[in-house]
């Protein structure tokens, strides 16, 4: 069995400290009443998350003692989250705790079930931080640092970008506006032999249709009307570095021939120009179209397609990127509080649970737009779900990591004793234990009868 979590726990009422200790024995708590003891034990145990009340002796009537404490702390461990407990009309000093680095707050009268939802919120949320410094402190990563994920889907994106950043395969990028797909052409560039060439973006969508030729390829003096000198495309100016063309799906059909063309015979020539002038670049591309389903209405070329897709990278929207809304609001957060002067700025656990609820449509871009506008218009030192525009959601259904570790314990043992017909020897050793913990769980869980 594994070594359970250090949960620190500074309270100076002896009866809530017992019943604290007993309700989160799933961690190990560390309990202690006063804050030289506290300082103590948070250097020699490093937890995660401290629970602690405001009011601590010698003066546990005022908040004096437990705001020091507080800020020893978080000078000793700033990542560590804690969580103050507060009385039913000491608004003031939770939003100074807030102020001051704290968390969250949870005012008393204690009920276990609530602050274990905040504890485990606050456990995950360390672990997720540190798991993506650790991703970002890893040799050759540097060019993802700005892409913050804990996501599975988008840690495999990562991985594949960072294995064909090495070839000159041509990538398409495909996936929702918003998701991060230049970010992701870019560490592209970053990560392959080219990084010392220019990465080149251009938005095939952004410019019209009748300026994007010359854009693209450049063009002679006099090749028009206003051409007063020649101008190299960005296609050459990408020459040994990289060409991201974004939204290609909306590259016009006479382009997509010359398109081709440059791709088939790595020369391009200039508007008004006779000359063909080989380019050596590697192309990445994007797009949030279903490039299959405009091939099979005729409005892509379906050779262009083939051309570009050597290598395919499915970016997946941010709804579907379990914990990353609340990971990078959280970023954003510290990033717009830092460039517009706003101090310490607070995420309240109403407003990340409102935020990890929302669908973001835009995806990331709406996201980050959304959060610089909440720091700059809030008024005090947190944000909450309102200041984002957005609805508390409905409250969570309360259970405690024991319940569900039961339950998940539980449904393993039915499904196994299903499968081998009641046999114990063989449930044991599909399951990993030995026959008297699997007696033990057979009695804890009632299933006696199922196990004849």
């Amino acid at each position: 069995m594994s070594e359970r979590t250090p949960l620190l726990i500074v309270e100076d009422d002896p009866a809530l400290l017992t019943q604290m200790r007993w309700a989160y024995e799933q961690y190990a708590p560390v309990c202690c009443g006063e804050r030289e003891e506290a300082l103590t034990q948070l250097r020699r145990h490093r937890p995660a998350v401290v629970t602690m009340d405001l009011g601590l002796p010698p003066h546990p009537g005022e908040a004096t003692e437990g705001f020091q404490l507080l800020q020893e702390m978080l000078a000793l461990a700033p990542d560590t989250k804690v969580i103050v407990l507060t009385g039913q009309n000491e608004h003031a000093n939770a939003l100074k705790a807030i102020s001051l680095g704290a968390y969250d707050f949870y005012s008393k009268p204690f009920q276990p079930e609530l602050l274990a939802v905040m504890i485990e919120r606050a456990f995950r949320l360390h672990e997720l931080q540190a798991e993506n410094r650790k991703l970002q402190s890893r040799p050759g990563r540097r060019p993802l640092g700005e892409l913050i994920t804990h996501d599975p889907q988008m840690l495999k994106v990562c991985s594949t970008i960072e294995r064909v950043a090495a070839t000159s395969a041509t990538v398409m990028l495909l996936g929702e506006s918003g998701t991060g797909k230049e970010i992701l052409a870019r560490a592209l560039h970053g990560l392959s032999p080219r990084r010392e060439g220019r990465c080149v973006a251009i938005n095939c969508a952004a410019i019209p249709e009748n300026l994007l030729e010359s854009e693209l390829f450049g063009y002679e003096k006099g090749a028009f009307t206003g051409a007063a000198k020649q101008t190299p495309g960005k296609i050459e100016l990408a020459h040994r570095g990289t060409l991201f063309l974004d939204e290609i799906g909306d590259l016009p059909a006479a382009l997509q021939a010359k398109i081709l063309r440059f791709l088939q015979d790595r020369t391009i020539e200039r508007l008004g120009g006779r000359q063909e002038i080989p380019v050596d670049v590697r192309v990445a591309c994007a797009t949030h179209q279903d490039l299959r389903a405009m091939i099979a209405q005729g409005r892509f070329r379906e050779d262009l397609y083939y051309r570009l897709a050597e290598i395919v990278v499915d970016i997946p929207p941010l709804r579907s990127r379990k914990g990353d809304a609340a990971l990078l609001a959280h970023a954003f957060v510290r990033q717009y509080a830092e460039e517009h002067k706003r101090g310490s700025l607070a995420l309240l656990a109403d407003a990340a649970a409102a935020i990890e609820a929302h669908a973001w449509p835009g995806n990331v871009r709406e996201l980050q737009n959304c959060v610089k506008r909440a720091v700059i218009m809030a008024d005090g030192d947190v944000l909450r779900a309102a200041d984002f525009g957005l609805a508390a959601p409905a409250a969570e259904e309360l259970r405690t990591l024991r319940d569900v570790r039961d339950e998940a314990e539980r449904d393993a043992v039915v499904r196994v004793l299903s499968r081998v017909n009641g046999n114990l020897s063989r449930a044991a050793e599909m399951l990993g234990i030995s026959r008297p913990t699997l007696y033990d769980l057979l009695n804890r869980f009632g299933l006696k009868e199922a196990s004849r």
